[in-house]
Order: structure tokens, then C-alpha cells, then sequence
């Protein structure tokens, strides 16, 4: 697997993970919508982790940043 985040996006999902889990560990969200959440914040933080999100490979979309070849 090829990464294609960056570290922006790495950022924002694991703090988008963080919210989603204090949220429902609070119970500020609870029920089916809290689970559906809960399981969405742990892709984010598996996909964080290996830098690969797997919906961006079939677009070619890539959040890295472009690397310098040196001559």
C-alpha cells in the first residue's frame, strides 16, 4: 500500500476520533447513531495509523506531500 495522507489529514481524522469517542463514552451520543460513529471513528484512526485510505486509491486522490527529486 502506497500512502496517500498526509499529515493534515492524519491530524484532523485522529482528532475527528477523539470528539466522536468522548462523545459517545460521555453519552452525548448514544444508540445505533453512537455505535455507526464510534465504529467510523476507529476507521479513521486505522487509516491515520497506515497513512493508506482505501476510498482514495480508486480516485488517485493523494494528500501527501509532493516529494523533490534531487538531480
Amino acid at each position: 500500500m502506497k500512502k496517500n495522507m498526509g499529515s493534515t489529514d492524519r491530524i484532523m481524522r485522529s482528532i475527528i476520533a477523539v470528539v466522536i469517542g468522548v462523545l459517545f463514552f460521555t453519552k452525548m451520543i448514544t444508540g445505533t447513531l453512537g455505535i455507526v460513529l464510534l465504529v467510523l471513528a476507529g476507521i479513521f484512526l486505522l487509516t491515520s495509523f497506515v497513512s493508506f485510505c482505501p476510498i482514495y486509491a480508486p480516485f488517485g486522490i493523494s494528500t501527501c506531500a509532493v516529494e523533490k527529486k534531487s538531480a
